[in-house]
């Protein structure tokens, strides 16, 4: 992986001790999920969206599409109760008893062929691009599924063979994976932020004093904040009963007047999208001589 000071500068961010990107998670999950997302984007805090191609809204997020910087959430599971989605390949193996995607990964882990899921995860990056999306990154939907090596050795194959930057875990969660995501990735020329911070609306700060020092305590490099916003709506508060105000709160967070781009201006840190990634990445590969 290229030093992440030859990154910032390949980048066009070399003057930055620091990096933030804050990148807006389930793009395609329901109507509200692409209103908040794009309304973030669009004049909130949003740098980057992944978009969850299977979703049901998926179709919509693309009609609605102004060449924003999104990446595809890889997605092998539906986790809610009461909504549902499935694969867009004939997959067997990838399929529970309701006829969507499992709920869990050790469902994923327990049943998938390996087979079925690379041809799975191609055809989601390949439909979004066949939607007119510029994908820019890779992430995964339920990420502790690549906490198992053979489902992280699909996810980086296409992340190198797309030339695509890519989230990986944080810290905590990928040493329960056992084995050297970065590494890894690193020896293939593949990118991803350094850090990953998951903010907790229940549970962290939401207002502006309290993001600038949270934002401050972020090491040298680039950073990602994850956020999955969502409009509060009678249909999100049936379908995620339990996540529901996390996600209209993450709504809140990042929009046009929430306090986090506020806090973002404050705070001595550059903001870019995954974009800004994927063109050192591709750049380090070119002076490489890797295609």
């Amino acid at each position: 992986m290229p030093k992440v000071s030859d990154l910032l500068d390949r980048a066009g961010l070399g003057d930055a001790a620091r990096i933030v990107v804050v990148c807006l998670e389930e793009l395609g999950f329901s109507l509200g999920a692409n209103d908040a997302i794009y309304g973030c984007l669009r004049g909130g805090a949003g740098t980057s969206a992944s978009l969850m191609v299977p979703a049901p809204w998926a179709r919509g997020a693309a009609s609605d599409y102004r060449g924003e910087d999104v990446g595809v959430q890889l997605t092998l599971n539906a986790e809610h109760d009461l909504y549902r989605w499935g694969p867009l390949t004939h997959a067997p193996s990838l399929l529970d008893g309701d006829g969507g995607f499992p709920r869990t990964a050790e469902d994923v882990w327990e049943h998938a062929d390996l087979d079925e899921v690379r041809r799975e995860w191609r055809a989601q990056i390949e439909r979004a691009v066949l939607w007119g999306f510029d994908v820019s990154h890779l992430s995964v939907h339920l990420e502790e599924l690549v906490l198992k090596p053979e489902f992280f050795d699909a996810y980086l194959d296409l992340a190198e063979e797309f030339a695509l930057p890519l989230r990986l875990p944080d810290a905590g969660l990928a040493g329960a994976a056992g084995f050297p995501m970065r590494a890894l990735a690193g020896e293939r020329g593949v990118v991803a932020p350094g850090r990953v911070v998951h903010l907790d609306v229940g549970a962290g700060p939401t207002d502006v004093d309290g993001l600038v020092a949270l934002i401050g305590q972020l090491p040298p490099g680039i950073s990602e904040i994850v956020l999955r916003p969502v409009s509060d709506t009678p249909e999100l508060r049936r379908a995620a009963p339990r996540q529901w105000q996390e996600r209209s709160g993450d709504a809140q967070l990042c929009g046009p007047q929430g306090p986090l781009a506020e806090a973002l201006r404050r705070s001595s840190v550059a903001v870019a999208g995954y974009r800004a990634l994927r063109a050192a990445m591709r750049d380090a590969r070119r002076a490489g001589g890797r295609q």
